[in-house]
């Protein structure tokens, strides 16, 4: 038997067309036939006014229980299939498609969700068999086919996980072995994706193969490794065109095991990486090892780890393991989510020892302290400090940007002098910060505080603890801030962050109108590497962002939080005076066109106008009041 690696392109189906097992469809009139299924089309379009069907069967599906599906589900031809035959069944199904308004997904669900019904009322002679027949006769109706198709299939898989009858399933997989015959023989015309949900819902296996190929020929029996010949001859041809995921998964339903390992190379050459996982799999444990060198080669470490982790490979890869889990938690520390990648070491020294390295790379000394306290680290700490003294990039501190104070706002003196010495500044830059959310799904964290600083001086107001003391004066101030038409207010994507305020503090006016605001992103055609990178390429050294992801909402915030925080906000204002400074009359001094500021300053207000009904409303009451 050759394999699949060598076999030829030539591979010769039956000439002639294999004969449906379920009988040929009938010729009818076109004429009768039309006049009868547009008769039977007004019954539905009249029963279908008022709501829309998906509408009424979403509403159904929500109200119901999913296991209670018998009994009626409209007065029309759907609710009894006792003797409508599957062309009818097409035909109706394609009308209601045809009248639905929904939009294609949801008009998927709802008649996926109709013809799971229907299936329970009664088609004969069996709902399995109704389906296959359905299959044969779905290529009739063109542009429908495809996906009609795929929706009676999943429909169908729906159906048998709750209700099976054992005849109508063995009639059923010998009619879908049959059909499968006819599809890759040629005579019927079916996607190759459909081929899989028939062998994969009605389980086909080689033995139905060979038992319909016998009947066909007359034989009583047959030699069954021609079933396996041709199915192989199949698939191919399917590794021929490339339909690696197809070819994979007939594979695996027919138990077809072929040497060699060019099969799966050629998958990853042509980047099918869920087909060569799903077919390394299937082969055991020697072709996952294969494939996990094949990836490491590759440097294609997040794919190795994945494959690893899933099929417990970490014995066999040791080094290859513990090289995904440090370039994992690399990234994590490099996006600044710290905890999460505290909780991915899973306590494993030598990867905390790893995360107590990044983060002294990055300057990151609390967290530093905070991870040796925790896990006794001080023996690693005390050996890697000479080492590490070298790591620490150029970063921008605050001393060099002459701020002279922070001044923490939480209290309501405090934030009244704040708001008169802000009110006085012609440029401030403006930033928030809110704690991290990890868990996916949950609600995100209120924003915690807001840094507005001047050109030598950083304000610091702690919203959480102002807007449950003193909201009226917190609206009031911040409202005076941001709507002065005299103070210019400079952001890094503030748009988002104000939406993100307005979010957390819907009870409060203040950040639902601005004026005079500056997105420095939005001036610079080019941004990369975000505020950092801009402030490298216009002050000559970054940001360090390791604190980014910090708990925001512990009080009181850490010095370091405290300078990160303030200078988000400072560098603002030094980049606009910096790059206003040194502006050319037409050019910048590269030949770069000079930057226009003002085009870029936009104001904002999301106040509702009241209609016409509202403002009447209003007048009435009015009225009334001064009758």
């Amino acid at each position: 038997m050759p394999s699949i690696n060598s076999m030829n392109s030539n591979a010769n189906f039956p000439s002639k067309p294999i004969a449906p097992g379920c009988g040929a469809i009938c010729i009818w009139s076109s004429v009768l036939l039309a006049t009868y299924l547009n008769v039977v089309c007004l019954l539905i379009i009249t029963d279908l006014s008022g709501m829309g069907l998906e509408e009424r069967l979403m509403e159904q599906y929500n109200e119901k229980d999913e296991t209670d599906q018998t009994g009626t589900i409209c007065v029309h031809a759907f609710s009894d299939l006792s003797y409508i035959p599957p062309v009818v069944f097409l035909y109706l199904l394609k009308e209601c498609y045809i009248h639905g308004t929904c939009k294609a997904t949801k008009k998927f669900r709802a008649l996926q969700q109709l013809v799971y019904q229907v299936l329970h009322n009664n088609p004969q002679p069996g709902p399995a068999t109704f389906v296959i027949r359905c299959l044969y006769i779905l290529p009739i109706f063109g542009l429908y086919r495809e996906g009609f198709t795929h929706l009676i299939v999943s429909a169908l898989r729906r159906y048998l996980k709750l209700a099976t009858n054992p005849t109508d399933s063995l009639e059923a997989k010998d009619l879908a072995a049959h059909l499968f015959l006819d599809i890759i023989g040629g005579s019927l015309n079916h996607d190759e994706g459909v081929v899989v949900k028939i062998v994969e819902a009605f389980d086909i296996q080689l033995t139905n193969i060979e038992k319909v190929m016998c009947q066909l020929k007359g034989k009583n029996a047959c030699d069954s490794e021609e079933a396996k010949s041709f199915v192989e001859q199949y698939i191919f041809q399917l590794i021929e065109a490339q339909s690696y995921m197809t070819a994979v998964s007939l594979l695996e339903q027919f138990s077809i095991r072929q040497s060699g390992q060019s099969f799966l190379f050629n998958m990853i050459q042509n980047k099918q990486f869920k087909a060569a996982d799903k077919w390394a799999t299937f082969m055991g444990k020697q072709m996952l090892c294969v494939l996990v060198h094949e990836y490491v080669n590759r440097n294609m470490l997040k794919y190795a780890y994945d494959i690893i982790k899933e099929n417990n490979l970490q014995q066999e890869f040791p080094d290859v393991y513990h090289k995904c889990k440090e370039s994992s938690l690399k990234k994590l520390a490099e996006k600044g989510c710290w905890e999460v990648a505290e909780a991915k070491t899973n306590s494993d020294r030598e990867l905390l020892e790893y995360l107590v390295y990044l983060a002294m790379e990055a300057g990151y000394s609390e967290k530093v302290d905070e991870l040796c306290d925790r896990y006794s680290l001080q023996g690693f700490l005390d050996a890697k400090l000479p080492e590490a003294s070298h790591l620490h990039s150029r970063y921008l501190h605050l001393n060099e940007l002459v701020v002279e104070d922070i001044i923490w706002v939480d209290e309501v003196d405090g934030l009244q002098n704040a708001t008169g010495q802000i009110e006085g500044c012609k440029v401030v830059g403006l930033d928030c910060e809110w704690k991290p959310n990890y868990e996916k799904g949950n609600k995100q964290n209120k924003v915690s505080i807001m840094q507005i600083a001047s050109e030598n001086m950083v304000f610091i107001f702690d919203l959480i603890k102002l807007s449950e003391d003193v909201p009226g004066v917190l609206d009031k101030c911040l409202t005076r801030i941001l709507q002065s038409p005299r103070v210019l207010k400079l952001g890094y994507n503030f748009q988002c962050d104000i939406k993100q305020l307005a979010h957390s503090y819907g009870e409060l006016e203040c950040f639902r109108q601005y004026e005079m605001l500056l997105d420095i992103q939005n001036v610079f055609k080019e941004p990369s590497g975000g505020l950092s990178g801009l402030a490298e390429k216009v002050l000559g050294a970054g940001l360090n962002k390791t604190r980014r992801n910090s708990n925001w909402e512990q009080r009181p915030l850490t010095q370091n939080q405290l300078e990160y925080a303030a200078l988000d906000a400072a560098v603002l204002v030094h980049i606009f005076y910096h790059v206003r400074s040194h502006s050319q009359p037409a050019t910048d001094g590269e030949g770069h066109d000079k930057i226009e500021w003002k085009s870029h300053i936009v104001s904002h207000s999301d106040k509702k106008k009241k209609s016409k009904k509202d403002r009447r409303s209003k007048k009435r009451s009015k009225e009334a009041r001064t009758n």
